[in-house]
């Protein structure tokens, strides 16, 4: 799904965060450094961000490079899913956020619904496994892996938080406008397709 500059522009970033993490000649890691600056430059010329605001961005990693993992929990109410108004876009998204160190995936779920829309859950099964880069999400500089995690409500109420402004239930025909960059329209019917049909197996890429 994603264009080929992006994909190039990532595996370039991934071989220099690599090299430089390993490398100890100091002409090895003057070009992996220059590598970088290549993989930065096809950002910036393709999306027309700022070199300087990418290399916080982009380029801001050290270590082995490992994908993000990327936590959405699933909530059902009579057929309808649970959506909250994100700050950043004015746009709906299913609770959830970049997973924290020290926290499982299902306790990264229950806190981002709890932060996100005042509601308690208890996490019950998971639904998919996605590659960001398999799905029609606008370009984005890392590489992330998508977790859908199915939730039931056991307490608390509709509240807004600190990067939310709105919460509600939606049904499927009825979806409003999606913060594509956490959650995509074809995303939202598979998992009403799932919920729907308990036998679906969970769906991986």
């Amino acid at each position: 799904m994603e264009p080929k500059w992006l994909e190039w522009a990532k595996e370039l970033q991934s071989i220099a965060q690599a090299g430089l993490t390993y490398s100890r000649d100091v002409y090895d890691l003057e070009r992996f450094e220059q590598i970088r600056e290549i993989s930065m430059e096809i950002m910036s010329q393709y999306t027309k961000v700022d070199q300087s605001v990418l290399k916080n961005l982009f380029a801001n990693e050290t270590g082995y490079p490992t994908p993000k993992v990327d936590i959405r929990a699933v909530i059902f109410e009579d057929n309808k899913i649970l959506l909250v108004k994100e700050n950043s876009d004015d746009s709906w998204s299913l609770p959830g956020g970049w997973a924290d160190i020290g926290l499982t995936p299902s306790e990264v779920a229950i806190k981002e619904v709890k932060e996100e829309s005042g509601f308690v859950v208890k996490p019950v099964k998971l639904l998919g496994v996605l590659d960001k880069k398999c799905h029609p999400h606008p370009p984005s500089p890392y590489h992330v892996y998508k977790i859908f995690i199915q939730c039931e409500i056991i307490g608390g109420g509709p509240q807004t938080g600190i990067e939310t402004t709105a919460v509600g239930f939606f049904a499927e025909n009825e979806l409003p406008k999606l913060s594509e960059g956490r959650n995509t329209r074809s995303q939202i019917e598979m998992l009403f397709r799932q919920v729907n049909n308990p036998q679906e197996p969970v769906y991986f890429d």
